[in-house]
């Protein structure tokens, strides 16, 4: 995955095939688009970052508590 992400960091964009047909498309952000926005930096409670399926278990739990 590093590779994928040094060479996006670079520039370059990915398409992603299944069977055949295009899912979906890696690339880099756009710096002067506008559109992205922070909305948080989870770099200030864990110093590396914190790991996907960990934040994505997060997301679940507090979506559900929400309904």
């Amino acid at each position: 995955m590093d590779t994928f992400a040094a060479e996006v960091r670079k520039g370059k964009s990915f398409l992603v095939m299944r069977r055949s047909k295009p899912l979906f498309r890696i690339t880099p952000p756009d710096d002067a688009n506008e559109l992205w926005e922070t909305v948080i930096d989870f770099t200030e409670f864990y110093k590396n970052g914190i790991p996907a399926n960990q934040l994505l278990k997060k997301l679940r739990s507090l979506n559900e508590k929400s309904r």
